[in-house]
């Protein structure tokens, strides 16, 4: 447990066939279903203070409590991603903390000392931020906005993957807004 935001909820896996890791994730892994979008509509995107338009394909499952995150990138936009990708790695890039108190645990994390690095929203009160300690390949902590439609969302992944018998591995993300 970290002590500074609580439990890890989640792995951050940087692939480069998103298609190939979802197979892989459930047929060996028996990991699933997983929740797939092909393109995440991120707001308010920005990469050391710089704001960009990314591209990335973004798919979901959980394995008990830990959220389970696959994330290929699509476009040559400035990421903590690309960022990995380009330093020859592949795997695990971060693991996030999840929280409904994004001001507060934010505040708390640069209190730290630690950086925002990349930020951006998916959905309505769906921020994230992602900072810029890192020891090795794997340590990049991300903070994730859970409440709303994401923190919905998360939950109904959380959901299906409790008995899940390996049928139907692979399913479309729903809308936020409908959540």
């Amino acid at each position: 447990m970290s002590r500074f935001l609580g439990e890890i909820r989640q792995l951050g896996f940087v692939v480069p066939d998103i298609e190939d890791a979802m197979r892989h994730w459930s047929e060996v892994m028996g990991v699933g279903p997983w929740f797939y979008n092909p393109r995440v509509p991120i707001e308010d995107y920005a990469y050391e203070g710089q704001r960009y338009e990314v591209h990335n394909s973004v798919a979901l499952a959980n394995s008990g409590f830990v959220q389970v995150e696959l994330i290929q990138t699509r476009n040559d936009a400035p990421s903590m991603y690309r960022d990995f990708q380009r330093a020859g790695h592949v795997g695990l890039q971060h693991v996030a903390y999840w929280t409904e108190d994004y001001d507060r645990d934010l505040a708390a994390m640069e209190a730290e000392g630690f950086r925002v690095k990349m930020s951006g929203k998916v959905g309505e009160r769906g921020r994230f931020a992602y900072f810029d300690r890192e020891m090795h390949p794997g340590t990049v902590i991300e903070l994730s906005e859970v409440v709303g439609p994401k923190g919905r969302l998360f939950r109904m992944i959380r959901e299906a993957s409790e008995g899940w018998d390996g049928s139907n591995a692979i399913r479309p993300f729903p809308d936020l807004a409908t959540l």
